[in-house]
Protein backbone atom coordinates (compact mmCIF):
# COMPACT_ATOMS: atom_id res chain seq x y z
CA UNK A 1 0.00 0.00 0.00
CA UNK A 2 1.53 3.34 -0.68
CA UNK A 3 1.17 5.50 2.31
CA UNK A 4 2.67 9.06 0.63
CA UNK A 5 1.32 12.01 2.04
CA UNK A 6 0.55 15.71 1.34
CA UNK A 7 3.52 17.74 2.66
CA UNK A 8 1.20 19.41 5.86
CA UNK A 9 3.10 22.76 5.28
CA UNK A 10 1.85 23.07 2.04
CA UNK A 11 -1.70 22.24 2.60
CA UNK A 12 -1.31 24.24 5.41
CA UNK A 13 -0.11 27.27 3.32
CA UNK A 14 -3.81 26.61 0.58
CA UNK A 15 -5.66 26.30 3.39
CA UNK A 16 -4.83 29.96 4.72
CA UNK A 17 -5.26 31.09 1.19
CA UNK A 18 -8.72 29.31 0.73
CA UNK A 19 -9.60 30.98 3.62
CA UNK A 20 -8.59 34.38 2.58
CA UNK A 21 -10.41 33.45 -1.09
CA UNK A 22 -13.63 32.80 1.47
CA UNK A 23 -13.01 36.17 3.20
CA UNK A 24 -12.38 38.18 -0.10
CA UNK A 25 -15.62 36.94 -2.25
CA UNK A 26 -17.78 35.77 -0.06
CA UNK A 27 -17.04 38.17 3.55
CA UNK A 28 -16.38 36.10 5.77
CA UNK A 29 -14.28 32.76 6.84
CA UNK A 30 -14.94 28.73 6.27
CA UNK A 31 -16.89 26.28 8.49
CA UNK A 32 -18.71 23.04 7.93
CA UNK A 33 -21.50 22.63 11.22
CA UNK A 34 -23.86 24.97 9.40
CA UNK A 35 -23.74 23.18 6.36
CA UNK A 36 -24.61 19.94 8.41
CA UNK A 37 -27.82 21.88 10.16
CA UNK A 38 -28.59 23.02 6.77
CA UNK A 39 -28.82 19.49 5.35
CA UNK A 40 -30.47 18.78 8.53
CA UNK A 41 -33.05 21.16 7.70
CA UNK A 42 -33.56 20.07 4.21
CA UNK A 43 -34.40 16.75 5.48
CA UNK A 44 -37.14 17.78 7.67
CA UNK A 45 -38.31 19.80 4.88
CA UNK A 46 -38.55 16.52 3.00
CA UNK A 47 -40.67 14.73 5.33
CA UNK A 48 -42.65 17.52 6.53
CA UNK A 49 -42.67 20.89 5.33
CA UNK A 50 -45.24 22.46 6.96
CA UNK A 51 -43.24 22.10 9.78
CA UNK A 52 -39.98 22.80 8.66
CA UNK A 53 -39.99 26.76 7.70
CA UNK A 54 -42.23 27.18 11.22
CA UNK A 55 -39.12 25.60 13.28
CA UNK A 56 -37.33 28.67 14.83
CA UNK A 57 -34.29 26.91 15.18
CA UNK A 58 -34.25 25.84 11.14
CA UNK A 59 -36.21 29.28 10.14
CA UNK A 60 -33.80 31.24 9.00
CA UNK A 61 -32.83 28.67 6.23
CA UNK A 62 -35.65 29.12 4.17
CA UNK A 63 -35.60 32.38 4.01
CA UNK A 64 -36.58 34.17 0.35
CA UNK A 65 -38.16 30.63 -0.40
CA UNK A 66 -34.71 28.86 -1.34
CA UNK A 67 -33.72 25.54 -0.59
CA UNK A 68 -30.94 25.42 2.93
CA UNK A 69 -29.17 23.44 0.20
CA UNK A 70 -28.50 26.46 -1.50
CA UNK A 71 -25.43 27.98 -0.26
CA UNK A 72 -22.16 27.67 -0.77
CA UNK A 73 -20.71 26.35 3.09
CA UNK A 74 -22.53 22.96 1.61
CA UNK A 75 -20.75 22.86 -1.52
CA UNK A 76 -18.02 23.64 0.49
CA UNK A 77 -18.01 20.46 2.77
CA UNK A 78 -19.32 18.52 0.00
CA UNK A 79 -16.08 19.35 -1.71
CA UNK A 80 -14.17 19.06 0.96
CA UNK A 81 -15.30 14.82 1.60
CA UNK A 82 -15.31 14.12 -2.01
CA UNK A 83 -11.33 15.36 -2.21
CA UNK A 84 -10.41 13.80 0.75
CA UNK A 85 -12.35 10.28 -1.00
CA UNK A 86 -10.57 11.31 -4.28
CA UNK A 87 -7.29 12.17 -2.45
CA UNK A 88 -7.58 8.23 -0.28
CA UNK A 89 -8.32 6.95 -4.14
CA UNK A 90 -5.13 8.25 -6.19
CA UNK A 91 -3.01 7.31 -3.27
CA UNK A 92 -4.61 4.05 -2.88
CA UNK A 93 -5.07 4.15 0.74
CA UNK A 94 -8.75 3.34 0.72
CA UNK A 95 -9.91 0.18 2.75
CA UNK A 96 -12.36 -1.61 4.36
CA UNK A 97 -11.22 -1.82 7.81
CA UNK A 98 -11.70 0.01 11.07
CA UNK A 99 -8.69 0.89 12.54
CA UNK A 100 -8.56 0.20 16.76
CA UNK A 101 -6.41 -0.28 18.76
CA UNK A 102 -5.61 -4.26 19.91
CA UNK A 103 -7.88 -4.09 23.32
CA UNK A 104 -11.01 -2.78 21.54
CA UNK A 105 -13.66 -4.36 19.81
CA UNK A 106 -14.93 -3.39 16.60
CA UNK A 107 -18.42 -3.26 17.68
CA UNK A 108 -17.14 -0.61 20.62
CA UNK A 109 -14.98 1.31 18.22
CA UNK A 110 -17.55 2.19 16.05
CA UNK A 111 -20.18 2.95 19.19
CA UNK A 112 -17.45 5.11 20.77
CA UNK A 113 -17.08 6.99 17.13
CA UNK A 114 -20.71 7.64 16.78
CA UNK A 115 -20.68 8.82 20.29
CA UNK A 116 -17.76 11.44 20.05
CA UNK A 117 -19.75 12.13 16.53
CA UNK A 118 -22.66 13.05 17.76
CA UNK A 119 -21.52 15.25 20.91
CA UNK A 120 -18.72 16.96 18.79
CA UNK A 121 -21.78 18.06 16.60
CA UNK A 122 -23.65 18.99 19.25
CA UNK A 123 -21.06 21.18 20.52
CA UNK A 124 -20.02 22.47 17.28
CA UNK A 125 -23.72 24.29 17.20
CA UNK A 126 -23.95 25.17 20.71
CA UNK A 127 -20.43 26.71 20.18
CA UNK A 128 -21.52 28.52 17.15
CA UNK A 129 -19.23 26.76 15.36
CA UNK A 130 -17.16 23.90 14.09
CA UNK A 131 -12.99 23.36 14.82
CA UNK A 132 -12.25 24.44 11.43
CA UNK A 133 -14.68 27.69 11.88
CA UNK A 134 -13.58 28.35 15.46
CA UNK A 135 -9.89 27.95 14.12
CA UNK A 136 -9.42 29.14 10.70
CA UNK A 137 -12.15 31.62 10.81
CA UNK A 138 -12.45 32.99 14.44
CA UNK A 139 -8.71 32.68 14.69
CA UNK A 140 -7.75 34.41 11.97
CA UNK A 141 -10.12 36.87 13.17
CA UNK A 142 -8.62 37.16 16.60
CA UNK A 143 -11.44 36.17 18.57
CA UNK A 144 -10.88 35.96 22.07
CA UNK A 145 -13.34 33.15 22.17
CA UNK A 146 -11.90 31.41 19.64
CA UNK A 147 -8.60 31.06 21.01
CA UNK A 148 -9.70 29.66 24.18
CA UNK A 149 -12.06 27.07 22.30
CA UNK A 150 -8.96 25.97 20.43
CA UNK A 151 -6.74 25.62 23.34
CA UNK A 152 -9.72 23.74 25.26
CA UNK A 153 -10.17 21.42 22.96
CA UNK A 154 -6.24 20.54 22.74
CA UNK A 155 -6.76 19.99 26.48
CA UNK A 156 -9.26 18.22 26.58
CA UNK A 157 -7.88 15.89 23.89
CA UNK A 158 -4.41 15.55 25.93
CA UNK A 159 -6.15 14.85 29.03
CA UNK A 160 -8.79 12.05 27.43
CA UNK A 161 -5.49 10.45 25.94
CA UNK A 162 -4.57 9.33 29.05
CA UNK A 163 -7.26 8.04 30.05
CA UNK A 164 -7.90 5.82 26.79
CA UNK A 165 -4.64 4.90 25.78
CA UNK A 166 -4.93 1.98 27.16
CA UNK A 167 -6.90 1.32 24.53
CA UNK A 168 -4.54 1.85 21.53
CA UNK A 169 -1.66 -0.30 23.03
Amino acid sequence: MNQRYANPYVIGALLGLVLLFCFYTMGRGVGSSASFSRIAAAGIDLVAPAHAGQMTYFSSYFSKGNSPLKDWLVFLTLGAGLGGLFSAFISRRIQGEVVRGPSIGVSARLWLALAGGILSGFAARLARGCTSGQALTGASEMAFGSWVFMFSIFAGAYAMAYFFRKEWL
